[in-house]
C-alpha cells in the first residue's frame, strides 16, 4: 500500500494501524508536498510501528531520509537519485525500487540493480500524472522481459486486481482504493482476499491442479 499524504483524510498513524491489522505487509510512505523535516518526522514514527508488526516500510523519493530513519528501503522515481548512488547510501541489505513506465526503463532498472520495479499506470488514475494507461498487455510484456519482481500501479481496484495479478504482477501498489474508503480496514482486507484468490488461480493455470497423494 502507498500511504500517500495528499490522499489521507485521517492521520497516517491511524491509517497504518488499520492497514496492518487488515494484513497489509508492505507500506510505502509518499509525501510530495511536505517539508523534508515533516517527511522525516512522520517516517521516523511510522517505521517503528510497521517494523513492530513484522512488516516492511519504504520511503518514497528521499534516500537520505530512508537511511536516517533506518527504513527497509526507498522507492525512486525516474528523476530521483540514480540507483547506484542510492545503494551506496543505504547499503546492500536495503530494498531499492523504482517507478518505470516503459520496457526500456524496466530493463535499465534491472541492470542498475533495482530489487523491484513499479510499473504503470496500468489503468487511468488521478492520483499521479504518470502518462497514459499502459494496459494489461504491456504489463504482461514487461513481466516476461524482466525477471525482478514487478509491482503494478495505477487505477487498481477490487474490480480489476484479479486481471492484474493474472497478467503476471507480483504485487500491486494501491492508493485510492484503500485510502479513500470509508472502511479502510475492510477495503484492505477485500483487496488482499482478491489478490490471494488471483494468485491461486494463476498457480493452477501455470502448474495445473494439485494432485493428491495416491492419485
Amino acid at each position: 500500500m502507498i500511504l500517500d499524504q495528499d490522499s489521507l483524510s485521517r492521520s497516517p498513524d491511524e491509517v497504518v494501524s488499520l492497514a496492518l491489522s487488515a494484513g497489509v505487509r508492505f507500506i510505502q510512505y509518499r509525501c510530495k508536498h511536505g517539508s523534508r523535516r515533516a517527511i522525516y518526522d512522520t517516517s521516523s514514527r511510522l517505521v517503528h510501528k510497521v517494523r513492530h508488526a513484522g512488516c516492511l516500510f519504504i520511503v518514497n523519493d528521499h534516500t537520505d531520509i530512508a537511511a536516517a530513519v533506518d527504513a527497509d528501503g526507498v522507492h525512486l522515481g525516474q528523476d530521483d537519485l540514480p540507483i547506484e548512488y542510492a545503494r551506496k547510501l543505504l547499503g546492500k541489505g536495503k530494498i531499492i525500487g523504482i517507478s518505470t513506465h516503459s520496457l526500456e526503463q524496466a530493463k535499465a532498472a534491472r541492470d542498475a540493480g533495482a530489487d523491484y520495479i513499479g510499473f504503470g499506470p496500468i489503468f487511468a488514475t488521478t492520483t499521479k500524472d504518470a502518462g497514459p494507461a499502459k494496459g494489461i498487455e504491456t504489463l504482461g510484456l514487461i513481466k516476461r522481459s524482466v525477471s525482478i519482481p514487478l509491482i503494478a500501479i495505477g487505477g487498481i481496484t477490487d474490480a480489476n486486481v484479479t486481471e492484474v495479478i493474472t497478467a503476471g504482477a507480483d504485487g500491486v501498489a494501491v492508493i485510492s482504493a484503500i485510502l479513500t474508503a470509508k472502511d479502510i480496514k475492510g477495503a484492505a482486507e477485500e483487496m488482499i482476499k482478491n489478490i490471494r484468490t488471483a494468485e491461486a488461480k494463476r498457480h493452477r493455470t501455470l502448474f495445473g491442479p494439485e494432485v493428491k497423494q495416491g492419485e
